[in-house]
């Protein structure tokens, strides 16, 4: 059942709980965060798209072998020209210039068809990746149990800003890391036929500064660019409530409370940055320092041999472009520790996700918490054995030891005070809810249907909203017409401009045409069983007794919620929620929906489940 927004002060996100998502934060760089990117990305190159992606990878490996070649011959002619011009050698100088137009000629596309590949190859990755996760995030109703709660926030988030930030920064930093090595090789050699020294005081000096960035900014950083994630997704996510909610914040007049509620939500978004951009300011100091510092060092270290004359300035000037190089190589790290902190807080968050909605994920993971559940198997007809339910999480007893057995063309009507357990019993007849024990006998969930009182307007056309959920129907366009006559719609394909007008449907048609076209999607679908949950609340006293007796005529088994006394003469049976588990099931005819029935056919909880009768 639909409640409107309200506007109370709901705490930001810097007010959750301390324990919130504990388990779930991101590793730091380390090992545990090793073992988090491996989690997500084996499948993708050891399953069964490894050919392409090692394919891919070996193309990538080759052009940067032979852009580093290409960067080393670049390097030595920067070195001849120099050398010539100190030596005034023209023929030399020129020779050089030529050299370094033909290299660049070559290098210019390389590197061109290099980036181009690259981002060619992570969304290759990327939509592979993100349809194994819709795949697991669909199946079973995963993404129903997730937001009935599971500690995992924002999962579409995960899934679409995510999955494309990891696909896109994993081939980044693995390619950056390969042609690190690369580099490191290629120039290091250059580098110690120059001078041994420069070797050695290179090597300490990037070890020094790698150590102390990872072990000063690696986990504060990582901790509050998670966070950053986080709190993000929970105010866009405060954005979107308000557009869905539009209609019931204007009547309430509630903007001043969503203004509220959402600058909390802003609020944290804005205090996390400003600790983020703080601890962000101090490594940009570290590294402007530790990069800058390469001007001076290596010219330190080669100006005696250069002023004595052992060494020529244009080979000195090539130590300083390798020296250049190879601290770039090995100070990878240092350089990219900002988005590496950023790559890392996101890794969490998938691979949280993953171990939710991924079957090997789900299958590796220790069950906690588990305890009785009710059990699920096929039958005909509808029927329940001993079945008592509560809510998730939680102890209270909603409903203790139904028992019925609903015969083909039965009507069941189920009443009580709010918050006895009615939507949750329907919940859990349609396999939503499982918390409780006692056994539900049924037909495959696809000889259900259900209809809610806000009924579901996917985007598309009117068509797609008869069908749905199928994709295709075997009913021709004038049977789909009929289908509309049936529910008091006539003219509503007429007025939208056909079967195939798409139109934004929650806000075309009224509530009341909304749950007459719910119902004829039941006609288009036929299903052996129809739970209707206040189906019909907006709707006139006349269109529901047409819409319920075309139901009854059908032959489907009926399950209703209802308040309204007038949808009682369409049912067989009342089952009356008591609270506190206890419950009274009677016939329909003589009931009063005050709940003082007047049958004596009613059955108290203690007696065996009856087998309802249908209606005559």
């Amino acid at each position: 059942m639909n409640t409107p927004t309200t506007a109370a002060r709901v705490p930001a996100a810097q007010d959750a709980p301390a324990g919130a998502d504990d388990g779930r934060r991101a590793a730091p760089l380390s090992l545990a965060a090793w073992k988090q990117f491996v989690g997500v990305a084996k499948p993708y190159w050891l399953g069964e798209k490894r050919r392409q992606a090692w394919t891919l990878l070996s193309l990538l490996v080759l052009l940067m072998l032979v852009e580093t070649k290409l960067a080393v011959m670049l390097n030595e002619q920067a070195g001849e020209m120099t050398s010539a011009l100190a030596g005034k050698d023209g023929a030399r100088f020129w020779a050089a210039v030529r050299a370094c137009l033909m290299t660049l000629a070559v290098a210019v596309p390389v590197y061109a068809f290099y980036y181009y590949m690259r981002d060619r190859f992570a969304n290759q990755w990327r939509r592979w990746l993100t349809g194994r996760f819709l795949d697991g995030y669909l199946k079973d109703r995963k993404y129903y149990r997730l937001d009935a709660g599971s500690g995992i926030d924002n999962p579409d988030q995960r899934i679409s800003e995510d999955i494309n930030s990891f696909t896109g920064r994993s081939i980044h930093f693995l390619l950056i890391f390969l042609g690190s090595i690369m580099q490191l090789v290629a120039f290091s050699t250059v580098l110690w036929s120059i001078s041994q020294l420069l070797v050695v005081v290179l090597a300490v000096y990037a070890l020094a500064g790698t150590v102390l960035a990872l072990y000063v900014f690696g986990a504060p950083l990582i901790h509050l660019n998670f966070w950053q994630l986080r709190r993000e997704a929970d105010f866009r996510f405060s954005l979107m409530r308000l557009r869905e909610n539009a209609e019931s914040i204007a009547f309430y007049r509630g903007e001043a409370q969503e203004r509220a509620h959402i600058e909390a939500r802003f609020q944290g978004v804005i205090e996390n940055f400003a600790r983020l951009i703080r601890k962000q300011c101090s490594l940009n100091l570290f590294q402007r320092t530790f990069s800058q510092l390469t001007l001076v060092l290596p010219f330190m270290i080669l100006a005696q041999g250069v002023l004595s004359g052992e060494l020529e300035v244009g080979r000195a000037v090539q130590a300083a472009g390798a020296f250049t190089a190879v601290l770039a190589a090995v100070g990878v790290i240092v350089d990219n520790f900002e988005s590496l902190s950023r790559f890392v807080a996101g890794i969490g968050r998938l691979q949280a996700l993953s171990g939710l909605v991924l079957p090997e994920a789900r299958a590796q993971a220790p069950v906690a918490g588990q305890g009785s559940r009710i059990q699920t198997r096929p039958d005909r007809q509808l029927v329940l054995e001993s079945l008592t339910l509560h809510p998730p999480r939680s102890e209270r007893v909603l409903i203790k030891e139904l028992s019925l057995a609903l015969a083909p063309g039965d009507a069941l009507l189920i009443t009580g005070e709010s918050g006895c357990g009615k939507s949750s019993l329907l919940r859990a007849i349609a396999g939503l809810w499982h918390e409780g024990c006692g056994v539900i006998r049924r037909p495959a969930l696809d000889q259900f249907f259900f209809l809610p009182q806000q009924p579901y307007l996917q985007a598309g056309s009117l068509r797609s909203q008869l069908i749905y959920p199928s994709s295709h129907t075997e009913l021709s366009d004038a049977q789909l017409l009929d289908v509309l006559r049936e529910v008091q719609l006539p003219r509503l394909a007429e007025r939208v401009g056909g079967l195939d007008a798409a139109q934004d449907w929650e806000k075309l048609l009224s509530v009341g045409e909304q749950q007459r076209l719910a119902f004829a999607r039941v006609l288009v679908h036929r299903p052996q069983i129809v739970i209707l949950d206040e189906a019909t609340s907006a709707l006139d006293a006349g269109n529901e007794a047409v819409l319920y007796a075309r139901l009854r005529s059908s032959g489907a088994t009926l399950i209703s919620i209802a308040h309204r006394a007038a949808v009682l003469r369409h049912h067989t049976h009342v089952l009356c929620l008591k609270g506190e588990g206890a419950w009274e099931l009677q016939q329909a005819a003589g009931y009063r929906l005050d709940g003082q029935g007047q049958s004596q056919g009613g059955a108290a909880r203690a007696e065996p489940a009856p087998q309802l009768a249908g209606a005559g």
